[in-house]
């Protein structure tokens, strides 16, 4: 991004607490945006809130420093469909986020925001999805769009996207998209867009120099506006979470529900799609699960709602925003199937459970990766997560036999057991079983317990492992040696190291490669760690767990002109021939990282090694 001497905003607005006490229906918005909002039990707007969408709505360009969790999608969102002709089949909004994933929970709440704007479509663009079917959807007449810049760059380039009748740009997560290396393709789409008659909105959750820069370079006498982080001190539930491995986190939350005694429950995901099929496969378990997202109609919302109040209903699956406004007063647990990706979210969905002077209990899975996030979490909420593991199979047979074995002296005052006697009095008489081991089979047939074999066993992660637990029938883990248990520890801290098949002569940077991995792969910058870049090849350290669709994906992806091919490394004396003729390269480290240390390389490899720091 080109470098220019930076403005003095003309405004400067800090969300004055007097504005903290507007409804929304104070901020002029239009009646069926307004409606859609107030549909989802929204009364009152956040800070950012209140000061961005007045200043958005009078047709002026902000720059917001704001986290994600504070209604900043909102903030900018609502203006930007009172902005768009619902009519005009032409690209009028484009926001651009940094991941793929921010891009997709965007288009969610804008379509969610928009459902009383017939007419007006929402496409996101992103990498790691086909590119023909967002084409479609571009050329079928698409108002707003909301997509990562690679992937905005390509359909610009293309020209299946055109930006001819833009009225509103939106840079959300600034600085995120700049440490990630995308300053050019972000310069190259404003300059696609009209100067005249556009408003440009610009969110950073700091505003560091090049900021500024790129707001006194695009932005128009743009009205300032700052917000702080909620603190906030959630006193009244009990606050804890486990260790699991995204791929067991399904068979985690159905033994956390099995096993709980609260009367309802709400599961949390950070999208629609994670929601739709959380939910479905509850249902599939036999657990009475239902789904609210930003797709559920307002009066298919309420029934759902109305049947967790009514006891029809123990679990309810939902999105941030569908969630918002819910007070169910049965709702005694709050599971974070997914770590929220700010700690204001984390505090807006445990309040949903503890109300009223009511006590609680949150639930949050965390991967093995995601350690930072939760101390975040521990520093807003003023309070220490307890960690627990999650239920064994037999601890899961375990609670429902003693419910059974509870309901057992009722059963026996409401009478009518002679033919139960009989029949059981005969199958002793004719086995010769022993009472107690009868009643014991009896017990675990009636909990769904048919014998070894027959339980879905959940995988502790490394982390839980390296702690000491011990692996037995019951389903937990132990290392046989301590030197597998620090391995185990440190892989997941540091992650694993893949080679991708570009490097130092193919022109590869590091801000490049970044913004690949990220892009196609879904992950975030904080996912990747060191960087080698060698002559012909690169080594990556990433912290993220890798399917095999997104090692596909990243595969795919283009550094240079050159697709990555993404593979495990194999170690160095697999790259000992390559590293021979290798030049030196360049090395990303994350910010904070400490010294680097020896691996253990020959000599002539740590010769080698890359020098120069991005």
């Amino acid at each position: 991004m080109p470098s220019a001497a930076p403005s003095t905003p003309a405004t400067a607005t800090h969300a004055p607490e007097a504005e903290r006490e507007l409804d929304l229906v104070d901020l002029g918005l239009p009646e069926p945006v307004l409606r859609a909002v107030l549909d989802l039990g929204f009364t009152r707007p956040t800070p950012i809130q209140a000061a961005a969408v007045p200043a958005l709505l009078a047709g002026r360009d902000i720059t917001g420093v704001a986290q994600t969790g504070t209604g900043k999608t909102a903030a900018f969102g609502l203006p930007l469909l009172a902005a768009v002709d619902p009519t005009l089949g032409q690209v009028q909004a484009l926001v651009l986020t940094p991941t793929r994933e921010l891009a997709m929970q965007v288009a969610e709440a804008l379509e969610t925001f928009a459902k009383h704007l017939p007419g007006l479509t929402v496409v996101p663009v992103y990498g790691g999805s086909p590119f023909l079917p967002q084409q479609r959807a571009l050329a079928r007449g698409a108002q707003v769009v909301v997509g990562t810049p690679g992937r905005v760059i390509d359909h610009l380039e293309r020209r299946t996207l055109r930006l001819d009748a833009i009225r509103f740009l939106v840079l959300d997560e600034a600085d995120e998209m700049l440490r990630m290396g995308f300053a050019e393709d972000v310069e190259k789409i404003f300059g696609a867009a009209p100067r005249e008659g556009r408003q440009v909105a610009l969110f950073s959750a700091t505003m560091p120099p090049p900021i500024v820069r790129v707001a006194a370079q695009h932005l128009n006498d743009p009205v300032q506006i700052a917000t702080s982080r909620q603190s906030s001190t959630v006193t009244n539930v009990r606050q804890r979470y486990a260790v699991v491995p995204f791929r067991h986190k399904i068979g985690a939350l159905t033994r956390v529900l099995s096993t709980s005694d609260a009367d309802a429950a709400i599961v949390f995901t950070r999208t629609r799609g994670a929601a739709e099929e959380v939910g479905t496969a509850l249902v599939a378990k036999g657990i009475s699960a239902a789904t609210i997202s930003g797709d559920v109609a307002q009066k298919d919302r309420e029934k759902i709602v109305e049947r967790l109040r009514a006891g029809a209903l123990d679990v309810l699956v939902a999105t941030d925003v569908a969630a918002r406004g819910l007070d169910v007063e049965r709702i005694g647990l709050v599971v974070n199937f997914d770590v929220p990706g700010e700690p204001e979210a984390y505090v807006h969905r445990i309040g949903r459970t503890g109300r009223a002077g009511r006590t609680g209990e949150a639930l949050t899975f965390v991967t093995p990766n995601e350690q930072g996030r939760l101390r975040a979490i521990e520093r807003t909420t003023r309070q220490r997560l307890e960690e627990i593991t999650v239920p064994s199979p037999a601890e899961v047979s375990a609670h429902r036999v003693a419910k059974l074995l509870g309901r057992s002296s009722d059963r026996r005052t409401a009478g009518r057991l002679e033919m139960y006697r009989e029949q059981v009095t005969a199958h002793l008489a004719e086995t010769g079983m022993d009472p107690i081991d009868l009643a014991a089979v009896l017990a675990a047939l009636a909990v769904g317990d048919e014998g070894p074999g027959s339980r879905e066993e959940i995988e502790p992660s490394p982390l839980q492992a390296g702690r000491g637990s011990a692996q037995s029938d019951d389903g937990r883990i132990s290392f046989t040696s301590e030197e597998r248990a620090r391995t185990a520890v440190r892989k997941a801290a540091t992650g694993t190291r893949y080679r991708i098949a570009v490097g130092h002569t193919h022109g590869a940077r590091p801000e490049a490669i970044v913004g690949a991995i990220t892009g196609e792969g879904g992950l975030t910058g904080k996912d990747l760690g060191k960087i080698d870049i060698f002559a012909t090849f690169s080594l990556v350290d990433i912290s993220a767990e890798m399917t095999p669709e997104v090692l596909r994906r990243i595969g795919g992806a283009r550094v240079a002109g050159r697709p990555l091919r993404i593979a495990v490394d194999q170690g160095p004396r697999q790259r000992t021939a390559a590293r021979t003729t290798a030049h030196p390269g360049t090395q990303h480290r994350p910010a904070g990282a400490g010294p680097r240390r020896d691996r253990g390389r020959p000599e002539d490899e740590r010769a080698r090694r890359p020098r120069q720091q991005a």
